[in-house]
């Protein structure tokens, strides 16, 4: 890629989900990616030969606009739109502008969904967990594959909020009609400054994917 997310250099699960995405659904599958940002995982997506519906609600992180980068930088990051047209993957990807909640226009089932650390921010803390999963589910056809890296506690507050969950805790929304291919965790390791988070910082973080078996 000639260009780089403001998000390249955090840590992701996300080679993981690709390789089963090879091995579990065909090579010109559609995918949906929930929180799609700037196109960290879109554009990989994109340029591998998957249809992918990109489902993002900040302006800036699509549009582009100014940021503040790690140092107090002040800097204009280039958004998702004009970051697939500039590595000729613009129309491969349906970029969906909207709260993924309240989306209307996902009336189709995808072969695969992908969402990386979204529910655990506090804008999604009013609704419950249980809810942003079953949509996301609802999204995944017969055979397809859901894939989620998520945050898992590392302070005390972050136990009283279910959003920062584990892979046991989200076994129980898999307990039917699914089978759970992986489960990973890390330990307690340091991240880098990066856009959002302008000081060294501490994370856990899970995965899971799943394939649907039933409807």
């Amino acid at each position: 890629m000639e260009t780089q997310s403001l998000w390249e250099h955090t840590l992701t699960f996300f080679p993981q989900f690709l390789a089963t995405m090879k091995e579990q659904v065909s090579a010109d599958a559609t995918v949906a990616v929930i929180g799609a940002s700037d196109g960290k995982f879109v554009l990989p997506l994109a340029a591998t030969g998957y249809r992918v519906i990109a489902l993002e609600r900040d302006p800036v992180a699509i549009h582009g606009g100014e940021v503040i980068l790690p140092g107090e930088i002040q800097a204009h990051a280039m958004g998702l739109i004009d970051r697939l047209r500039l590595e000729g993957l613009y129309e491969r990807v349906q970029v969906v502008e909207e709260d993924f909640l309240q989306a209307e226009t996902l009336g189709s089932q995808c072969d695969a969904v992908w969402t990386s650390c979204s529910w655990h921010y506090s804008a999604n803390h009013k609704h419950p967990l249980v809810d942003f999963v079953a949509r996301m589910q609802s999204l995944v056809r017969l055979g397809g594959l859901f894939g989620a890296e998520f945050m898992m506690p590392v302070e005390p507050r972050h136990h009283l909020i279910e959003h920062y969950t584990s892979p046991e805790k989200l076994g129980s929304y898999f307990a039917t009609d699914w089978q759970v291919l992986l489960t990973l965790r890390t330990s307690e390791f340091t991240e880098q400054a990066h856009v959002g988070q302008l000081q060294a910082h501490t994370h856990r973080m899970g995965l899971v994917l799943a394939i649907r078996t039933a409807e």
